[in-house]
């Protein structure tokens, strides 16, 4: 399928006025709905608008367009262009912010902070188009509107899409350190140390002091290790 024409609406007037051709020939090489090519011809669409000649700006040859009125089957297509532009880069930056939603900023920036600690500033720079000091100052409570700012989702108040905030989220998190192993004696026993035989009685109940005599037993090995390094040191 064929790009449209450059100002397809302009090029559908000249076509409709200085040829013959069909509206589905027109509709189809300008990409419109024929409808509406026919509501250009009737004179009830795009008045005011001054054709343009595909010829004349290389988009289409005479000969294309004479094969074209002679047969009905025909479907015209765009002419290659002689000179390629081009893609304009995209350009890194910090997000333009629309002038009605700057004073949510410093709301969403806090909410950033207070919800997604991982960000970086320049991920948070990205995200909603601040400045790093503005950020800090968040940070540190030293905003001149700090005792009024309130968090809101920057995807709610339209600064920023979902799909920007959840890849952030993601780079952020591939570059946190995974979390260390937990010490000896710092986490829970296994529930089978507490609820086995040992720390049950006779009659099912739960054995208060075979559990903390357990404990006991287990902290005593924990220092009899630390001993033995002390004394290896």
């Amino acid at each position: 399928m064929s790009n449209a024409p450059l100002m397809p609406k302009a090029t559908a007037v000249w076509l409709v006025e200085n040829t013959a051709l069909s509206f589905d020939q027109i509709a189809e090489f300008c990409k419109l709905h024929p409808l509406e090519v026919k509501a250009i011809a009737d004179g009830d669409a795009a008045q005011g608008i001054k054709g343009l000649d595909p010829v004349a700006t290389g988009q289409l040859t005479r000969e294309d367009i004479d094969r074209a009125e002679n047969d009905s089957n025909v479907r015209l297509k765009l002419a290659d262009p002689k000179v390629r532009l081009p893609e304009a880069k995209r350009k890194t930056g910090p997000r333009y912010t629309p002038v009605s939603r700057r004073q949510d900023r410093p709301n969403a920036i806090l909410w950033l902070i207070r919800n997604h600690p991982e960000l970086k500033d320049a991920q948070i720079m990205r995200l909603v188009g601040t400045t790093k000091s503005t950020i800090q100052a968040i940070r540190d409570r030293t905003h001149w509107n700090a005792s009024n700012l309130t968090p809101m989702d920057p995807v709610t108040l339209g600064l920023c899409s979902q799909i920007d905030l959840d890849l952030e989220v993601q780079r952020a998190a591939k570059d946190r350190p995974l979390p260390t192993e937990a010490e000896p004696g710092s986490t829970l026993l296994p529930a089978e140390a507490t609820t086995g035989p040992e720390a049950t009685k006779p009659g099912g109940e739960l054995d208060v002091e075979a559990v903390f005599a357990k404990l006991k037993q287990l902290g005593g090995k924990n220092e009899g290790k630390d001993e033995d390094e002390q004394d290896e040191g």
